[in-house]
């Protein structure tokens, strides 16, 4: 039963990741620019195919894998276990992201000869979760108390927070001279659901006692706040209600917010460019279906003397283990609050730096054309995303070729908080005005994708109207 409940919780911590760094920079693709507002614009208008425009799913972990685990490889699975509780840190991490645009669109304004705004919008629907590995409450878990007399265990190594989100978006794109471009995003968000588990403090310790054998020491200051889950959680509620809410959140009648993405490009030559964004610069402000639990103080537990029925008392086990069930509940006073509060968004930065090369000839004249641009581009990207204990970070190396007119290409080489070993590419399709994307990353842990760290793939459809496109 022990390892039973120890494997969920190790399972639970084989998810997601975050980094787009395969759309980064793709101009060729509209949806570059919820990346980088400031990025170039390579279209005079375009919309996504509704549901199918964006569609983007990353897995990924920073600890065991699911082959740790479960490779046919001759080990006791109770070894194995306990060697990915002890290899593990309180700082490793797992994630889970996910978007599906709900409908997006862009067009060119300015003059008939000098179209050099743009203006973008959407909406698009997220779930985004983080957890950290809990380490002591898993040693505890598998060794127990008995062992771990005088240790004291870290409560705060339990830290999560989760949230279903919708997001209202609009951008503006200005391209002010030949070298400079710049942009801005409002943002307006609805909050469907959250939990959220960061700001967990105290200690939990073992002594020897003096009416008892043990006395179990608590010093405690743990929180957990929702928003949008009770009616999820609870019994009484049909599932067309709990559906009905849903729906009702995602357009705009959840827990509202607002944010800003800005960002620029600026190119320092015909060959160097160099660019950067800000995301999700914002907050929401959860009012609606709010719970919130608590529980803080010091406590000592004795425990409970068994009186088996052996001893002519008559209670039995099942009695015994209900005293102690009740003892814990009057030691605990768990605090429910319905009061409001404020989740900051995970900001994100990317920048990165660009050398373009290879001007294409014309076999006619045996000539570099002056408006066709460079087919190749190579460079260096660094991500970074604002997470509840420390940033997490990844530095990309990409190679980005126009293969021929209408099909872009990008492989990328990522060293991140997941592996050194990171191999992605991309691939944009332009059939007539119809444009097909799709990017993954990890190449390399497809041949054994349960011992893969993080796995990644976007693809989408959209109608694009070039620039000087007769």
């Amino acid at each position: 039963m022990k390892s039973t409940c120890l494997f969920f919780m190790l399972i639970s911590f084989l998810s997601w990741s975050q980094n787009k760094q395969i759309l980064y920079g793709f101009s060729e693709i509209p949806q570059s620019l919820l990346m980088n507002p400031g990025g170039k614009v390579t279209n005079d208008w375009y919309f996504g195919i509704p549901l199918l425009s964006h569609i983007h799913v990353n897995a990924g972990t920073s600890g065991t894998t699911v082959y740790d685990l479960f490779a046919n490889d001759g080990l006791d699975f109770n070894l194995k276990l306990g060697k990915a509780i002890y290899s593990m840190q309180a700082n490793d991490f797992f994630t889970v992201n996910e978007q599906l645009e709900l409908f997006s669109g862009g067009f060119a304004i300015g003059s008939s000869y000098n179209k050099d705004q743009y203006i973008s919008f959407g909406m698009y629907q997220e779930l985004d979760f983080i957890g950290y590995f809990p380490k002591d409450y898993a040693i505890l878990a598998y060794e127990g108390n008995q062992s771990n007399i005088n240790r004291v265990f870290d409560a705060s190594d339990f830290s999560a927070r989760g949230e279903l989100i919708s997001v209202l978006h609009v951008g503006y794109n200005k391209k002010v001279n030949d070298n400079f471009t710049m942009g801005v995003r409002g943002k307006i968000y609805s909050g469907i659901m959250d939990i959220n588990s960061t700001k967990n403090r105290g200690s939990f310790v073992t002594v020897n006692g003096t009416n008892n054998f043990y006395d179990h020491i608590f010093n405690l200051d743990l929180q957990v706040r929702t928003s949008g889950l009770s009616a999820v959680t609870d019994d009484n509620v049909s599932s067309d209600k709990v559906v009905s809410d849903i729906k009702k959140g995602l357009f705009l009648g959840g827990s509202l917010g607002l944010g800003f993405d800005v960002g620029f490009t600026y190119q320092l030559n015909k060959q160097w460019m160099v660019d950067g964004s800000l995301q999700d610069v914002g907050f929401i402000g959860h009012s609606k279906d709010v719970e919130n639990y608590g529980v803080k103080g010091n406590y000592v537990f004795e425990g409970v003397n068994p009186i088996f029925p052996e001893t002519g008392s008559g209670q039995t086990a099942e009695e015994y283990w209900d005293e102690i069930e009740n003892e814990f509940e009057d030691l605990f006073e768990v605090d429910t609050t319905n009061t409001k509060y404020t989740t900051w968004r995970p900001i994100k930065l990317n920048a990165s730096l660009n050398y373009a090369f290879g001007k294409k000839r014309d076999k006619e004249c045996n000539c570099l054309p002056d408006d066709d641009g460079y087919q190749n581009a190579v460079g260096l990207q660094v991500f970074t995303i604002n997470r509840p204990k420390q940033p997490q970070m990844a530095l990309t190396a990409y190679f980005f070729r126009r293969i021929f007119k209408g099909l872009q290409a990008k492989a990328t080489y990522t060293i991140d908080s997941y592996s050194f070993s990171n191999i992605g590419f991309g691939l944009s399709a332009n059939i007539g005005s119809m444009n097909f994307y799709i990017m993954a990353d990890n190449f390399l842990e497809y041949q054994n994708i349960y011992n893969a760290q993080s796995v990644s793939l976007q693809l989408g459809f959209n109608y694009i109207f070039k620039k000087n496109e007769d």
